[in-house]
């Protein structure tokens, strides 16, 4: 009797093993103010297969649309974000409206901010990576703008200042 459940203890934990997957690379940024501003937020990173779910929450902003970003540089140190540098663009196309067109690997859809000053995104971006490559923004900016990105202004859609700016790291 004592082999049996020996046995079948055995045979019970192989098989969790073999049901385990290894879990899959994440990323997020915390969203910082810039100089004289009051933005705040999380921009969390994961896959979904091929492409990565971009899952944004953002307070702390005027009423109405903010232009949105992965930015080139991982480096917020400077008092207006402009350490950054400029949009993400590892295939050198012009910038443009994600859902339609040609645009940076960098450009999103805009943040839409309620009365209150919070907005969330959640879209799937198929021009970036969490992996290492051209396309891998782990180490990037993420860059929250004054105001909304006319998506034709190159290269940066006219969006105005950087009121917030996350450093995108692997979780």
């Amino acid at each position: 009797m004592t082999c049996r459940v020996a046995f079948l203890v055995a045979a019970l934990l192989l098989a969790g093993c073999a049901s385990m997957t290894p879990a899959a690379p994440k990323a997020s940024a915390a969203l910082a103010p810039t100089a004289g501003n009051a933005t705040t937020g999380t921009v969390a990173f994961t896959p979904n297969g091929d492409r990565v779910r971009v899952l944004a929450k953002v307070s702390g902003l005027t009423p109405g649309a903010h232009g949105f970003h992965i930015h080139d540089k991982g480096d917020c140190s400077a008092p207006d974000g402009m350490s950054a540098g400029g949009h993400f663009n590892p295939t050198g196309k012009a910038h443009g409206n994600p859902a339609a067109g040609e645009h940076h690997g960098g450009d999103m859809p805009m943040l839409e901010a309620d009365a209150s000053g919070n907005a969330t995104l959640d879209v799937t971006l198929d021009t970036v990576t969490l992996g290492a490559g051209a396309n891998g923004i782990v180490g990037r900016a993420v860059i929250v703008h004054k105001d909304a990105d006319d998506y034709t202004t190159q290269p940066t859609g006219n969006s105005g200042a950087r009121v917030a700016c996350g450093v995108i790291a692997a979780a």
